[in-house]
């Protein structure tokens, strides 16, 4: 049988897939997506933790609330809702792009040309977009007896009900959002880290800063702890054997008793077994991730690949804006349409929220020298809290480079940041100096004044 032919073929209906596809589509293009389940996702758990955290300062803003209760099946229930809707919404507006959805898994077969099979019928196209990004990892019980019994992200928005008792293990910006969330709804949490702070590869003002508040809102934090061993008790419940060893001191040995929500957040894993990348010389790297050049092509001409599947950049926006960027390139015949991956604004949204855009002190240093680089910060309480027992600092970086002191690098932490960063990104993308942010008149009183009258 002969293979079906379009001009696209996307594997994987996630945001970078979809993005791409429907551009494709836009721009005149036949186009057909691969992908076994639901179109894209979403969460909204974060912002039920920012309730919890502002009930604790209702009176003292006057108000009072004597018996409030969280429901954490109203909100689960809410927003497994919202994500069904937005499902929704992705395929209705696939069909109306009149892009073709093939139900199934896709995997290359040997033809001469790049061909896809799915459950026995192939497909062709001169273009074939890779976009089946990832998926979190878990130790193996070979490595770990008993990880298995433990959970990861995706399982986290399964759960029927508020865990009691909570360990997650990880330090990236998953483990963080995560901990922070069942922390602040009420879970006794605790986080275990193979080092002495969260977020290590960000800057090291932010990596200390988000370590000290998930210890201020009770997260009790393991440091240079890693997890050796995992059994199931008869009632249930999980004994997480784990074992400390920080520098200068023996290692020692605990349990951390009870658990009732393990949660490996320990690194994502790209999704390509499966897709017989060798049979059409598409290299990967050690790791399984697609190896691409800056315009997303692989090793095989007509074949390329967008989001978490590369290995870089793991956030929605990226995909979305590569996946578009390739389409323009390829059907609108913009040759030099393509991502740029430098000063990518990234937010994590732990308590209080992280915003950060381009180098961190320590790149920056090691890119311009440190006699050419300047750094400007500073700590402070935001306006919020001048009438609120409850105390959370904000804590802001500018890093520049060169005589003309432009902005190479933003990080913040504070209540505010994630939206603040937006703006202040874009003016970066622009090549902003020091000067620029000076010359630009405060807005009183707020927090990200703050970042155009440092000294």
């Amino acid at each position: 049988m002969a293979a079906i032919a379009y001009e696209l073929l996307v594997l994987g209906g996630g945001s970078g897939g979809l993005a791409g596809a429907r551009r494709a589509a836009e721009l005149g293009a036949r186009v057909a997506l691969v992908e076994p389940s639901r179109l894209g996702g979403t969460c909204v758990m974060w912002n039920a933790a920012i309730h919890a955290e502002f009930i604790h300062d209702h009176a003292d803003y006057g108000f009072e609330t004597p018996s409030v209760k969280f429901n954490w099946r109203t909100i689960k229930e809410k927003r497994d809702a919202y994500v069904r809707r937005l499902n929704e919404i992705y395929e209705n507006n696939v069909k109306k792009a009149h892009i073709d959805i093939i139900r199934g898994y896709g995997k290359f077969t040997a033809d001469p040309e790049p061909t896809i099979e799915v459950d026995g019928k192939k497909y062709t196209a001169p273009h074939i977009l890779i976009a089946t990004g990832g998926r979190p990892a878990v130790p193996p019980d070979s490595e770990i007896p008993g990880a298995s019994l433990g959970i990861t992200s995706d399982g986290f928005f399964d759960l029927e009900d508020l865990p009691r008792r909570s360990v997650i293990v990880g330090a990236g910006y998953i483990a963080v959002e995560i901990v922070g969330i069942l922390s602040t709804l009420g879970s006794k949490s605790s986080l275990l880290i193979r080092r002495e702070k969260v977020l290590r590869t960000f800057d090291s003002m932010i990596s200390s800063n988000c370590t000290q508040e998930l210890e201020n809102i009770g997260v009790d934090v393991w440091k240079h702890t890693q997890v050796k061993t995992v059994t199931k008790s008869p009632c249930g419940l999980l004994d997480v054997t784990v074992t400390s060893s920080a520098p200068g001191h023996k290692p020692t040995e605990r349990v951390i008793r009870d658990v009732d929500c393990l949660l490996w957040a320990v690194g994502r894993e790209p999704n390509t077994e499966e897709l017989c990348l060798d049979r059409v010389g598409v290299q990967v790297d050690a790791k399984g991730h697609v190896v691409v050049d800056e315009y997303q092509n692989t090793t095989r001409k007509g074949v390329y690949a967008v989001g978490d599947v590369c290995g870089r950049a793991l956030l929605t926006p990226v995909a979305i804006a590569a996946g578009r960027k390739l389409a323009h390139r390829l059907f609108e015949d913009k040759k030099e349409s393509r991502l740029d991956y430098h000063n990518i604004p990234t937010v994590v949204f732990s308590h209080p929220p992280i915003g950060t855009v381009g180098l961190t002190e320590d790149e920056a240093v090691a890119a311009h020298g440190r006699e050419n680089v300047k750094i400007y910060s500073t700590s402070f309480t935001p306006l919020y809290y001048a009438v609120t027992r409850r105390k959370v600092k904000c804590v802001m970086k500018l890093v520049c480079a060169g005589k003309e002191e432009k902005v190479v690098g933003l990080h913040m932490q504070g209540l505010g940041c994630d939206e603040m960063l937006q703006g202040f990104a874009v003016a970066i993308k622009m090549g902003a100096t020091k000067a620029d942010l000076d010359n630009t008149v405060a807005i009183h009183p707020t927090s990200a004044e703050e970042l155009v009258t440092l000294r």
